[in-house]
């Protein structure tokens, strides 16, 4: 593809607001073919979902609130990246606060996508990176902090699917049996 062509020329930038979580933006652009177009996006913060096991079943954090939703939900531990971070750092700090898992208590850390994954390209500059997490045996776990538990099998893992409305969560879910399933080369 010749990406000379394919490149939109930015007319103007006509709002941006900030906060905390987000920058919104509204530019005008001219596409390739000449058309003038209205365009907003968002710039996020990149995000981390965590599958979290220990003794053959995944672990996962009491359901909480989700304004965009309005809507309770049940999810892997996650969070943002601020930018001054990696998304691996980020591990330990999200575990500990979601389900109160000390830095320790990881036996083992695998990244699932080394490069993030759009999550909606046309809207964001949000990337995703996703981790698998294996806990010590032997580590105590706070149960209040619990709100499910699927085993790691077939009908396990497609109980959780079912449950699971994130599709963040879904996607690493899919990645990490992708992996785990592949033959070894």
């Amino acid at each position: 593809m010749d990406e000379s062509q394919s490149e939109w020329k930015r007319l103007d930038r006509f709002v941006e607001m900030r906060s905390a979580w987000l920058t919104v933006i509204g530019e005008h652009f001219q596409d390739d073919l000449g058309k003038n177009l209205e365009y907003w996006r968002v710039e996020k913060a990149d995000s981390v979902v965590i599958l979290t096991m220990k003794s053959d079943q995944f672990l996962l954090p009491v359901p909480i609130y989700r304004p965009g939703l309005d809507q309770v939900t049940l999810d892997f531990p996650g969070g943002r990246v601020p930018p001054d971070q990696t998304p691996e750092i980020m591990v330990p700090d999200i575990l500990k606060r979601e389900l109160g898992i000390v830095p320790e208590d990881i036996f083992k850390l695998t990244a699932l996508n080394r490069t993030g994954w759009a999550i909606n390209s046309s809207f964001s500059n949000q990337k995703l990176y996703g981790f698998a997490v294996q806990i010590h045996p032997d580590a105590a776990v706070i149960s209040e902090k619990i709100g499910a538990t699927y085993p790691i099998t077939f009908s396990g893992i497609n109980a959780l699917l079912q449950d699971l409305t994130c599709l963040q969560c879904r996607a690493m879910v899919l990645e990490w049996e992708r992996i785990r399933t592949s033959p070894v080369m």
